[in-house]
């Protein structure tokens, strides 16, 4: 099962890039100044035999997030192991936004219906349509725009549109059979009309085209919605992760 996690783990760190990485033993400090999203801004630990000295390197993550203006956050998954959640136990430390990530291989899934589409080559026409489709602030422009630009494995940006008019909009990351879909986001005026499972199923036939096996994608847990639509497509559950902060963060 590790083997597994961390097959995931090390795609969702070369799909969605931060800005600055370092590492205190197997646990990998992400910090990216442009954008807070908190997989962007997190320790991740790697190893659950990775245990020693857990305090003093818990301290300088707080220094290096504090340099960054970034509340420290851990964010646990399965390869955190049970005695670094049991030290933060004991320091009081929040439990919060707790996620699933889900695979479905493709062999499984009816993509042949689904509409042909080419991926955007026009990243700020991309970043504005996710942008207002997802009601994210514009300020988040910059900070988006040089984390896909980063993206080492072959990105498709894939926007469903009525005239100058953006639905919905993801990002699919084709690394080797996987295909990875971040950033999913259908326009609230929209929403329940199929418009996210239909850009979902074009965006997983090109990656299919591309010799993608596998999907895989994160969802927040408390995203009924969201997870309602993937399960419908096919999608299981493989492990959960969620986010800790200490009291007062």
């Amino acid at each position: 099962m590790l083997a597994i996690v961390r097959r995931y783990e090390a795609a969702g760190f070369r799909a969605w890039p931060a800005a600055a990485v370092h590492y205190d033993g197997t646990w990998v400090v992400r910090l990216t100044a442009g954008h807070p999203a908190k997989r962007l801004n997190s320790v991740n630990p790697l190893d659950p035999g990775d245990i020693q000295h857990i305090a003093e390197r818990i301290g300088r993550a707080s220094r290096r997030f504090d340099a960054y203006g970034r509340p420290l956050t851990f964010r646990i998954s399965p390869l955190s192991g049970p005695d670094l959640s049991s030290h933060l136990d004991k320091e009081g430390w929040s439990i919060f936004d707790e996620s699933l990530v889900m695979r479905l291989p493709l062999a499984d899934a009816q993509l042949d219906p689904a509409m042909d589409q080419i991926p955007l080559k026009d990243i700020s026409r991309f970043i504005g349509a996710s942008l207002k489709v997802s009601g994210s602030d514009v300020a988040l422009r910059p900070g988006l725009s040089e984390i896909i630009g980063a993206i080492q494995p072959e990105a498709g940006l894939f926007a469903l549109e009525e005239g100058s008019e953006p639905l919905a909009t993801l990002i699919c990351v084709h690394d080797g059979d996987l295909a990875g879909l971040f950033e999913v986001a259908t326009d609230k005026s929209v929403r329940n009309q199929g418009h996210g499972r239909n850009l979902i199923l074009s965006a997983l036939k090109w990656a299919r085209l591309r010799g993608a096996r596998e999907a895989w994608l994160q969802v927040e847990a408390s995203n009924a919605p969201a997870l309602a639509l993937y399960r419908s497509l096919g999608f299981e559950e493989v492990y959960r992760y969620h986010y800790r902060r200490p009291p007062g963060a």
